[in-house]
Protein backbone atom coordinates (compact mmCIF):
# COMPACT_ATOMS: atom_id res chain seq x y z
CA UNK A 1 0.00 0.00 0.00
CA UNK A 2 1.20 3.52 -0.83
CA UNK A 3 2.44 5.37 2.24
CA UNK A 4 2.56 9.12 2.79
CA UNK A 5 5.56 10.96 4.18
CA UNK A 6 4.95 13.75 6.72
CA UNK A 7 5.73 16.28 3.96
CA UNK A 8 3.07 14.73 1.69
CA UNK A 9 0.51 14.69 4.51
CA UNK A 10 1.07 18.39 5.19
CA UNK A 11 1.00 19.34 1.49
CA UNK A 12 -2.27 17.46 0.91
CA UNK A 13 -3.87 18.97 4.00
CA UNK A 14 -2.78 22.45 2.86
CA UNK A 15 -4.19 21.88 -0.64
CA UNK A 16 -7.53 20.54 0.57
CA UNK A 17 -8.06 23.05 3.40
CA UNK A 18 -9.08 25.84 1.02
CA UNK A 19 -11.62 23.79 -0.95
CA UNK A 20 -15.42 24.07 -0.52
CA UNK A 21 -15.60 20.56 1.02
CA UNK A 22 -12.28 20.08 2.85
CA UNK A 23 -13.55 17.17 4.97
CA UNK A 24 -13.99 14.96 1.87
CA UNK A 25 -11.51 16.46 -0.58
CA UNK A 26 -8.37 14.54 -1.38
CA UNK A 27 -5.72 13.98 -4.00
CA UNK A 28 -6.65 11.41 -6.65
CA UNK A 29 -3.98 9.51 -8.52
CA UNK A 30 -5.29 7.78 -11.62
CA UNK A 31 -4.00 6.20 -14.79
CA UNK A 32 -4.08 8.47 -17.81
CA UNK A 33 -6.93 7.57 -20.15
CA UNK A 34 -4.76 7.57 -23.30
CA UNK A 35 -3.15 4.25 -22.35
CA UNK A 36 0.33 5.72 -21.95
CA UNK A 37 0.82 4.19 -18.52
CA UNK A 38 1.30 7.64 -16.98
CA UNK A 39 -0.36 8.64 -13.73
CA UNK A 40 -2.25 11.90 -13.23
CA UNK A 41 -2.70 13.67 -9.89
CA UNK A 42 -5.71 15.92 -9.25
CA UNK A 43 -7.80 17.33 -6.42
CA UNK A 44 -11.24 15.82 -6.06
CA UNK A 45 -14.10 16.14 -3.58
CA UNK A 46 -14.66 12.38 -3.27
CA UNK A 47 -13.25 9.06 -4.45
CA UNK A 48 -14.66 7.13 -7.36
CA UNK A 49 -16.62 4.03 -6.26
CA UNK A 50 -13.74 1.65 -7.05
CA UNK A 51 -10.90 3.81 -5.70
CA UNK A 52 -8.63 2.62 -2.92
CA UNK A 53 -8.67 5.21 -0.14
CA UNK A 54 -5.57 6.02 1.88
CA UNK A 55 -5.94 8.37 4.82
CA UNK A 56 -3.17 9.59 7.10
CA UNK A 57 -3.56 12.32 9.71
CA UNK A 58 -6.39 14.00 7.80
CA UNK A 59 -4.78 13.74 4.35
CA UNK A 60 -6.72 11.65 1.83
CA UNK A 61 -5.37 10.00 -1.32
CA UNK A 62 -7.68 8.19 -3.73
CA UNK A 63 -6.10 5.65 -6.10
CA UNK A 64 -7.70 4.03 -9.11
CA UNK A 65 -6.92 0.32 -9.62
CA UNK A 66 -3.97 0.92 -11.97
CA UNK A 67 -2.40 3.51 -9.68
CA UNK A 68 -2.93 1.33 -6.61
CA UNK A 69 -1.09 -1.53 -8.30
CA UNK A 70 1.75 0.64 -9.59
CA UNK A 71 2.25 2.42 -6.25
CA UNK A 72 1.71 -0.54 -3.91
CA UNK A 73 5.28 -0.60 -2.57
CA UNK A 74 6.00 3.14 -2.88
CA UNK A 75 5.85 6.29 -0.77
CA UNK A 76 4.45 9.67 -1.76
CA UNK A 77 6.61 12.63 -0.74
CA UNK A 78 6.18 16.34 -1.36
CA UNK A 79 8.44 19.32 -1.70
CA UNK A 80 8.58 22.67 -3.44
CA UNK A 81 9.29 23.17 -7.13
CA UNK A 82 11.38 25.97 -8.68
CA UNK A 83 8.40 28.34 -8.68
CA UNK A 84 7.41 27.69 -5.06
CA UNK A 85 4.54 25.33 -5.87
CA UNK A 86 3.95 21.89 -4.44
CA UNK A 87 5.77 19.03 -6.17
CA UNK A 88 4.87 15.43 -5.39
CA UNK A 89 7.44 12.68 -5.83
CA UNK A 90 7.03 8.91 -5.68
CA UNK A 91 9.88 7.14 -3.93
CA UNK A 92 10.77 3.64 -2.80
CA UNK A 93 9.74 2.79 0.76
Amino acid sequence: MLTLTPNAVQAIRDLTASTPEPENTGVRIASQENGSGSLVLSLTTQPEPTDEVIEAQGARVYLDAAAAGALDDKALDAGTDDRGGVAFVVTEK
